[in-house]
C-alpha cells in the first residue's frame, strides 16, 4: 500500500525500457502519464491488463497521455512479451525494485500461508505538471484500463 497521495508529486525515475530504451518521468512532463505496476509479464492477469490497456491506446493518445508498464522483469522479458502481444506502449523494467518500493508497490504478499515479496497491482495517473491525479490500488484487471481512460480523459492537459 502505497504512502503517496493525489495532489503528490510523482516520484522521478529513470529505467530501462524494452526495445533498450530509457524513460524517465521528466521527459514526459506535459503529458498525462500511466504508471501501471503489475506482478510479471506473460501471466493470465498481466496479459489481460496490457491487452486491456492495448485496445484503448488510441483514446489515451487523444488524452494526451502516455502509457508505462513497471515489472521486475527484465527488458529481455519485456521485449518478448511486448512483442507477442503487440503491445503499443512502454515496458519498463526495476530490477532492483527501487521505483517500487519509492511507490510503496513492492510489499509483503503471501499465497498457500508462503510470505515473500512482490509487487502489488496498481496504477498511479500523474497530469501534465507532474502531480499524481489519481490512484487505484488492490487493482482488479477487468474493466481497469478503461476506468483510468475516463479519469484521463476528465484531466485538463
Amino acid at each position: 500500500m502505497t504512502n503517496l497521495k493525489t495532489g503528490d508529486k510523482g516520484p522521478e525515475f529513470t529505467l530501462p525500457t524494452n526495445g533498450d530504451g530509457v524513460v524517465s518521468l521528466a521527459k514526459l512532463k506535459g503529458k498525462n502519464v500511466v504508471i501501471y505496476f503489475y506482478p510479471k509479464d506473460d501471466t493470465p492477469g498481466c496479459t489481460i491488463e496490457a491487452k486491456d490497456f492495448r485496445d484503448l491506446m488510441g483514446d489515451f493518445k487523444k488524452s494526451n497521455t502516455e502509457i508505462i508498464g513497471i515489472s521486475k522483469d527484465s527488458v529481455k522479458s519485456h521485449d518478448k512479451f511486448k512483442e507477442k502481444f503487440c503491445l503499443p506502449f512502454i515496458l519498463a523494467s526495476d530490477e532492483d525494485t527501487k521505483v517500487c518500493q519509492e511507490y510503496g508497490v513492492w510489499v509483503e504478499k503471501s499465497m498457500y500461508g508462503k510470505k515473500y515479496m512482490g509487487i502489488s497491482r496498481e496504477t498511479f495517473l500523474i497530469d501534465a505538471k507532474g502531480k499524481i491525479a489519481h490512484i487505484w490500488d488492490k487493482v482488479k484487471v477487468e474493466g481497469h484500463a478503461a476506468e483510468v481512460l475516463e479519469a484521463a480523459k476528465a484531466l485538463k492537459a
